[in-house]
């Protein structure tokens, strides 16, 4: 049952949050207007669509940075609340620092809540949006995918390859496509120069055609100069956008890693990395709420200044293991879900530290 204490703190908690979002966000929404203001005029780009690129970069990038905002949130008022000697009085009150605690945790609870379903089912969404803009109007002439040396496992009968992808023409080079029956033997491949998706007729056109096959030891050979036909795959699905996983739902992003495992796709940490981020950032929440009041519900002679210092840079080492680790993730054999886990549970760690050194 929520007392005056609990409603009064909770209050506190939510309105400085959001304040400090209210701050924040416009901030980042013009330092980034500031920086690439420059290539939107110059790739002149809409209006309409530069209006909700930062729509979507709102949620993008706010929903990485709320733990981030609840974090320095929590330091400011806490700190006022010890510089105005409240939470001694509280204290001196009679009552335990765990129960000075529950509406934090309560607080902590509705912005992890508030994450998950943001990052889960909101965000994705979004990042559609977001990235298509980056790379049409800021990455103009990069490639959002890879484009060489492409092979994909479709089943487990089938296997296809094509040595350069075009993803804007939707044409890929050096195509080949092998069928094996279930021992595992080869029972035809067909090869051609290229394979072009043709929109208008709904098929793919091979160019320089050859079919061969095996039957009985024999090898029987089909050529033809152009072949229009169909298959399982969807152009596109030979090499899927890099930002592909940011894209999708909590139930598309299983799905898709369960099939990108299938196909040995070389890329699949980074699918798994996103997958494992998502379910940290709402521990994150509860962490860094930890460490914010342990932090600043001690009255110190610095006061609040002294306080959000140690904040923002704990902020700023917290950002950095989790690149680090995210990167040596995506660049190298390093476990997924060890690049997650290690940041939390040395935060974790780190949080109940603080909290038994506040308690004392």
């Amino acid at each position: 049952m929520f007392t005056i204490l609990d409603r009064y703190i909770l209050k506190r908690y939510l309105i400085t949050f959001l304040g400090m979002l209210m701050l924040f966000v416009p901030i980042g929404i013009m330092a980034n207007l500031a920086e690439k203001v420059g290539k939107i005029i110059d790739n002149e780009a809409p209006l309409s669509e530069v209006i909700v690129f930062y729509g979507n970069f709102t949620l993008v990038i706010g929903n990485l940075l709320l733990p981030i905002f609840l974090f320095l949130s929590i330091i400011f008022f806490t700190s006022k609340l010890a510089s105005n000697t409240e939470i001694i009085a509280i204290l001196s009150s009679g009552v335990s620092y765990w129960r000075f605690l529950r509406p934090y945790f309560v607080g902590a609870t509705l912005v992890a809540i508030l994450i998950f379903m943001m990052g889960m089912f909101i965000v994705p969404y979004a990042s559609i949006g977001f990235n298509e803009f980056e790379y049409k109007y800021f990455k103009r002439g990069r490639q959002d995918r890879v484009t060489d040396n492409i092979f994909t496992q479709l089943n487990e009968t089938d296997y296809i390859y094509v040595s350069s992808f075009d993803p804007n023409r939707k044409i890929g080079y050096n195509f080949t496509f092998e069928h094996f029956n279930p021992d595992r033997q080869l029972e035809y491949k067909i090869s051609s120069s290229n394979i072009r998706w043709v929109e208008k007729d709904s098929v793919y056109r091979l160019t320089n055609y050859a079919k061969r096959k095996l039957r009985d030891g024999v090898e029987m050979i089909e050529t033809k100069r152009h072949l229009d036909t169909l298959f399982t795959f969807e152009i596109d699905d030979l090499t899927p956008v890099s930002y592909v996983a940011e894209t999708k739902n909590l139930f598309e992003l299983n799905s898709f890693i369960e099939d990108q495992k299938r196909k040995g796709a070389s890329n699949i940490n980074t699918y798994i990395l996103v997958k494992y981020k998502r379910w940290a950032l709402p521990i994150a929440a509860f962490i860094l709420t930890i460490i914010a009041v342990a932090v600043s519900s001690v009255k110190r002679r610095g006061g609040m200044g002294l306080n959000l210092a140690f904040g923002i840079g704990m902020a700023f080492i917290y950002i950095f293991f989790d690149k680090v680790f995210g990167t040596l993730a995506e660049q190298s054999g390093f476990s997924p879900l060890l690049a997650v886990l290690i940041p939390n549970v040395i935060f974790g760690a780190f949080a109940v530290y603080m909290l038994m050194k506040a308690k004392r």
